[in-house]
């Protein structure tokens, strides 16, 4: 063998050895992707931020020599501060740093206030975006692939459908979820889900990571094979004056008038309430109170994820016998760190039992009024009993 064939022998072998994650690299799905692999930066970076350590801790970064004052905010500190925001500091080449923690193993949202404005980190590739402006993410990895994230496992599908909605008369889209192995010719169960304040469908893909919950539930066995609709519940500008007044008659006549049309028209699904479930996470937890026990004839399971209606709102649950024969399940859950005795979702538990309407109360998980939370009540409660009965 000549002496280049074996230098490239050598390179090439190197080269397979090289891991095949990296700081960032959206290479693959990683659950992992800010632990610092390869010491590279980010396309179009100037430095690595924020870096996430194995002990768990993660260090922020940001290169701004002229800057005065550097603050990192958002809900990575709930854990461990009461401070709403932590002073980074300026090193002698412009570099400002902060390391927190360590955190618990989760995934995280964050910003930078620089002089004052609210920004996003300018060298975090992992960014999020609703109703409102972006925000930056963190996946704090424990020693495996968390119960939300990308497994080897069977996946199901994301599909995104744009229609026409005669209720805001423009057009509107919605993603679906199709599980791994969908058969168009089988019939499904279905479960509209909705996102809350300023968020959109996306929030349920993006960092709530609804589709590797469900695929991971159903590699475990521990739910039914089903369809899980993803509307836009953003029906009127968030910032109307008469924002609650409108939006949620304006969401109902959107589920009877298009959503569940175009559904029904485009997938395969039980046309019972016994194969409808309507949920959402705060706001969209208080529509699907709203809409789910409006319509239990559509609806047979409505699931409030950190949220809750005045019984005046939903007068029907004055009729507690109604709701108990006509729901399947009634799921109210939240946060430990947003339960007090006046919390919304707790009056409402407490009211219900008063009345006698059968309902799963269930607070728990790490985290408040924030997506640790919701992942963590879809995966451990609201999912696995969804549809329990349909064979």
């Amino acid at each position: 063998m000549s002496s280049f064939k074996i230098v490239v022998s050598v390179m090439l072998t190197a080269f397979c050895l090289l891991p095949v994650r990296a700081q960032q690299n959206h290479v693959n799905i990683d659950w992992e992707p800010q632990k610092n692999t390869e010491n590279l930066v980010p396309l179009s970076a100037n430095i690595i931020s924020p870096e996430v350590n194995d002990d768990h801790t993660v260090t922020f970064r940001l290169r701004a020599p002229q800057a005065t004052d550097v603050r990192v905010t958002g809900n990575v500190l709930n854990r461990i501060t009461r401070e709403r925001s932590l002073p980074l500091t300026k090193g002698a080449d412009g570099v400002w740093t902060l390391t927190i923690g360590p955190l618990d193993p989760n995934i995280y949202l964050y910003y930078f206030l620089i002089d004052g404005v609210n920004t996003i980190d300018p060298n975090n590739t992992y960014v999020g975006f609703a109703n409102m402006p972006a925000f930056s993410m963190v996946w704090v990895h424990g020693d495996a692939p968390a119960f939300y994230d990308a497994k080897k496992v069977p996946h199901g599908n994301l599909t995104t459908h744009f229609y026409h909605s005669p209720v805001t008369d423009g057009e509107r889209y919605m993603i679906v979820y199709t599980p791994p192995g969908y058969d168009p010719s089988k019939t499904y169960p279905v479960l509209y889900l909705m996102g809350g304040s300023g968020d959109l469908p996306e929030t349920w893909t993006m960092h709530g990571q609804v589709n590797f919950i469900l695929d991971n539930l159903l590699a475990e066995g521990k739910i039914k094979p089903m369809i899980v609709a993803i509307p836009n519940n953003q029906l009127i500008h968030r910032m109307h004056p008469k924002h609650t007044e409108l939006s949620f008659p304006l969401t109902e006549r959107e589920f009877m008038e298009a959503i569940i049309p175009y559904v029904e028209k485009h997938y395969k699904v039980i046309r019972s309430p016994h194969g409808r479930a309507i949920s959402g996470l705060s706001m969209g937890g208080r529509h699907a109170q709203y809409v789910g026990l409006r319509h239990m004839d559509v609806f047979g399971s409505v699931g409030l994820l950190s949220a809750a209606l005045p019984l005046s709102d939903t007068p029907v649950l004055l009729t507690p016998k109604a709701v108990n024969d006509s729901l399947d399940y009634f799921f109210v859950g939240a946060g430990p760190f947003e339960t007090f005795p006046r919390a919304r979702h707790e009056v409402l538990h407490r009211q219900l039992d008063s009345l006698g309407v059968r309902h799963e109360y269930y607070v728990g998980g790490p985290g408040a009024h924030d997506l640790q939370t919701w992942r963590h009540l879809l995966y451990e409660r609201f999912l696995p009993n969804l549809f329990k009965d349909i064979k």
